[in-house]
């Protein structure tokens, strides 16, 4: 199983939308964030191909990024999964991810530090963060035939502004 872990594409100043009193999971994508990541996601259907599977943290610019993501590379249905909203523990996505082990390509769309820790832990087994993603950045990992920590293989890790370019 192959696992496609991609950052949320720009949102809205996090500074603001807190100055004003409104809750940091309603903070949704700006106009140019939705603009450049479907752009990416563009660049990702001819990267890697359509997902079995796929599914976002509960926060908004996530769901706004996944949807963004299923149109351009033809998924049906995102699931809405609180394993990859911010905080929770790397080894939270495992059931999710066992569950579909016999599919070919699976997809989450979340957020940092949370998607560095998960693929560092997915990697390495440990959940300290050598992995960063950009927004609306992207990587690859080739989870075998059983998900779990230290088990994964890193087939690529790309930028926006390089998957962006594979959209040309």
């Amino acid at each position: 199983m192959n696992l496609l872990v991609v950052r949320h594409a720009p949102a809205g100043d996090r500074a603001q939308w807190r100055a004003e009193g409104k809750d940091d999971a309603l903070r949704p994508l700006t106009a140019e964030g939705k603009r450049r990541m479907g752009e990416v996601a563009r660049g990702l259907a001819r990267l890697a191909g359509p997902p079995e599977a796929l599914a976002a943290s509960p926060l908004v610019r996530a769901g706004q990024t996944a949807r963004i993501l299923a149109r351009a590379l033809g998924v049906g249905v995102t699931d809405e999964l609180a394993a990859l909203a911010p905080g929770s523990p790397p080894q939270a996505i495992l059931p999710w991810l066992r569950a579909r082990s016999g599919l070919d390509l699976v997809a989450v769309v979340g957020h940092e530090p949370h998607l560095g820790q998960l693929a560092s832990w997915l990697l390495a087994g440990r959940s300290r963060s050598f992995v960063t993603l950009k927004k609306g950045g992207a990587c690859l990992l080739d989870l075998g035939a059983r998900p779990g920590p230290g088990r994964a293989e890193l087939a690529w890790l790309l930028a926006p502004a390089q998957l962006r370019r594979l959209s040309r």
